[in-house]
């Protein structure tokens, strides 16, 4: 590929070109994309962004626009033998091939040129130099192709500080390490959230990234939803807040062009999830897999889950004004259509079109989630496609019922030909005219997010720039503030801070047999408690209970599953004994499958444990081994849990919704105060979980702990007890 070059014009932005034409008019730099020797409207960058859009849409091919309606896979960088999504190079793999790790594997060039893919989903970048390069080359074989149209690469967040068990999370190639999800609702603090979507908009561009896929603004309404982690939190308010926020950090340059409307080559497009908001999962069962395929609204709450669109990523207070995409969830909002469909949210006319589109007069990207247009796989306990509802269908079908409701892009489908055969169907259906103007709609929302970010003028990068932006010293320390800002200590019995270099103990864990992500088996694990090196940059470490000062648990929340192929559906648990629902619903407001021969999906009765219950054995030998030395446990929570079984023996509990263990270190050394607030409740029990709305916010009651506090919404300690600031005084129940 050739070297990119840069051109400055004397009054507008830089281009950046291998071997294209450039047109000089009127003393000015233009990009003959199209090879013509005359400017066209596309490539004038004095025309706004939309007008752009449009007159390149209908310019393009139905074959060229539905390349622009898929994503590619999931792209590792470079793709290394046995990895995930693994690829070849010249028809070798990485290692036998002796490509350099920027290099374009086949399977890049193939859907960049024959199936025109443009939006590009990076998952693993070796680091940032690796990413500019990367970058760089795929832009230079699009710039030789029909049009110039330049990839849009997109990712999943890469910034949270800790690893997460709910959903893909993208290795971080260099970037700072930042609370995410809960971790950053719990600073109750919208400006930081602002600040954060800022450093990681400069971060990504720094890698070619121009798409976020999120943030995940659903309201966190059920605590036993294996992404609650990922949301702001179970207030609507603080949701809306923080989501309008990041949105806001995301998507304005600071330095763009006043009639630019806050875009420029510093933005990054958001897409916002999940609409209609993917919290009132029924018994927290994720619509990732079909057995978890139900949002229910048991309190008649809807809006108060359409709120952070409506009022925040839809209503931004910066110059972009609403965020560029949304993304529906795979999940059927149960009876929520008045004509009685249950089917997935991009297969409903009415969540999509009548409410979405027309209702609410959403005008940017609609993408769906990963993988729903495929046949269905005949187990229910699988990681299948989620066409649900529209499992009858073609694949054809599937794709052109959803284009009709308004969705532009089929997330997780790099396949063009049931695009195409959707687009036969359409014309059949409506007439070829209708359907081109169909097609094109979709092309220019499309395209308007690749012009608003600059990649037409420029989509290069220069690697030595993107190593200097990337983990710079600025935005680490900035990073490591919000984290230390986002620990919540809900107990402390004089014991913290800890002073001086005293010797801590601290127990390993062990974490029974139990499905992953992928509904594959993990088997039974043992892991060091904390990271001995880490911790001896602050203390001294012992090697048992005797010669210790103090011990500090390391623990998560409990770690279950809704279902089992043996047992069928069963309780989510956040408890760590076993745990028979009698509680539960004796009828499931929600059921129906195909590979079921019935509908109801109760689980009263039924019983389960969880993978980590000797996370609170731990807890209780370590206070018997050592009955007068304080004992501290860290709890990283991936789900509001239930503390009544180990809050009595504790001297001090720390919540961490998702950072570094030096972070955490940093707060009982003393070296910080904690000031995280909980975005959540911390439930009394599972009884009180089990007869909660799973659509209602804070609606089931707190644990109350020895000491007589609350961990309610809102609450949290520092050194001098609980706090009260202004914080919880906007934000409250």
């Amino acid at each position: 590929m050739g070297t990119p070059r840069f051109i400055k014009n004397p009054s507008g932005p830089v281009l950046g070109v291998t071997d294209i034409p450039v047109l000089k008019v009127d003393g000015l730099y233009f990009k003959d994309m199209e090879r013509t020797g005359s400017l066209l409207p596309y490539e004038d960058w004095r025309l706004p962004a939309k007008e752009r859009a449009r007159d390149l849409a209908s310019r393009l091919s139905v074959e060229e626009i539905a390349g622009l309606m898929m994503y590619s896979a999931h792209q590792m960088v470079p793709s290394l033998q046995g990895s995930p999504f693994a690829a070849a190079y010249r028809g070798k793999s990485f290692e036998e091939s002796g490509a350099e790790p920027w290099e374009m594997t086949d399977a890049q060039k193939k859907f960049l040129s024959e199936d025109h893919v443009r939006y590009v989903l990076a998952m693993y970048i070796q680091n940032g130099e690796i990413a500019a390069r990367w970058n760089n080359e795929m832009q230079a074989f699009c710039e030789a192709l029909p049009h110039a149209l330049p990839v849009n690469i997109s990712s999943d967040p890469r910034h949270g500080a800790s690893k997460a068990a709910a959903e893909f999370k993208s290795e971080a190639a260099d970037t700072s390490k930042w609370p995410d999800g809960m971790a950053m609702a719990a600073t109750f603090d919208p400006d930081l959230c602002r600040e954060f979507g800022r450093v990681v908009a400069q971060e990504y561009r720094a890698l070619g990234i121009a798409t976020a896929l999120g943030p995940q603004i659903d309201v966190g309404t059920e605590p036993r939803w294996m992404r609650v982690e990922d949301t702001y939190g179970a207030c609507p308010e603080l949701v809306t807040d923080m989501a309008r926020a990041y949105c806001d950090g995301l998507q304005t340059d600071p330095g763009a062009s006043s009639d630019a409307e806050g875009w420029g080559s510093d933005s990054v497009s958001a897409m916002v999830k999940h609409w209609p908001g993917g919290g009132p999962c029924e018994g927290g069962r994720d619509a990732h897999y079909p057995f978890g395929k139900f949002a229910v609204y048991p309190g008649r709450n809807l809006e108060q889950h359409l709120k952070p669109f409506l009022e925040g990523a839809f209503k931004l207070d910066g110059p972009t004004g609403k965020a560029a995409a949304v993304m529906p969830y795979y999940t059927v909002s149960w009876r929520v259509d008045p004509s009685g469909q249950n089917v997935g949210n991009s297969y409903s006319k009415y969540i999509i079109n009548d409410l979405l589109r027309e209702k609410y007069g959403y005008d940017g990207v609609v993408c769906t989630d990963w993988g729903i247009t495929q046949d269905p796989d005949d187990k229910i306990d699988s990681f299948g496609s989620r066409c649900y509802g529209c499992e009858n269908m073609t694949e054809a079908e599937r794709h052109l019922r959803i284009l009709e409701n308004g969705v532009d892009q089929f997330g997780g489908n790099n396949e063009i030909k049931p695009i195409l055969e959707a687009y036969w169907l359409g014309c059949k259906k409506y007439g070829e005219k209708a359907m081109r103007e169909r097609f094109e709609r979709s092309a220019a929302r499309l395209l308007l997010n690749s012009f608003r970010c600059g990649l037409f003028e420029n989509p290069y990068l220069d690697p030595e720039e993107s190593v200097r932006i990337l983990g710079c010293k600025e935005f680490c320390e900035a990073g490591f503030a919000a984290q230390l800002k986002s620990v919540v200590m809900v107990k402390n019995n004089g014991v913290l801070p800890v002073s001086g270099r005293k010797k801590v103990f601290i127990p390993g864990r062990t974490i029974d047999e139990r499905k992953n992500f992928f509904r594959g088996l993990n088997g039974k694990q043992s892991q060091a408690g904390a990271d001995r090196n880490k911790v001896e940059e602050f203390f001294e470490w012992a090697d048992s209970p005797k010669e210790a000062d103090f011990a500090v648990c390391f623990i998560e929340s409990p770690l279950s599953d809704g279902y089992s192929e043996e047992a069928g559906y069963r309780p989510i648990m956040l408890q760590y004994r076993p745990y028979t629902a009698m509680e539960a619903r004796k009828e499931s407001i929600a059921g129906g499958d195909f590979r079921e021969d019935f509908s109801n999906r109760s689980y009263f009765g039924k019983s389960n444990r969880a993978a980590n219950e000797k996370d609170l054995d731990l807890i209780l030998d370590t206070r018997g081994a050592m009955p007068a030395k304080p004992v501290i446990v860290v709890v990283r929570m991936h789900n509001p849990c239930v503390l009544a079984e180990f809050e009595p023996y504790a001297d001090a509990i720390l919540v961490d919704f998702g950072v570094e263990e030096k972070a955490v270190l940093t707060l009982i050394s003393g070296r910080a105060q904690p000031e995280g607030l909980l975005p959540v409740q911390l439930p009394a029990d599972m009884e009180t979980v089990e007869r909660h709305a799973e659509d209602t916010p804070l609606d089931y009651c707190p644990y109350k702990d020895s000491h007589g506090n609350v961990y309610d919404f809102g609450f949290g300690m520092n050194w001098n007890g609980v706090i009260h600031d202004e914080r919880n005084a906007k934000y409250h129940r």
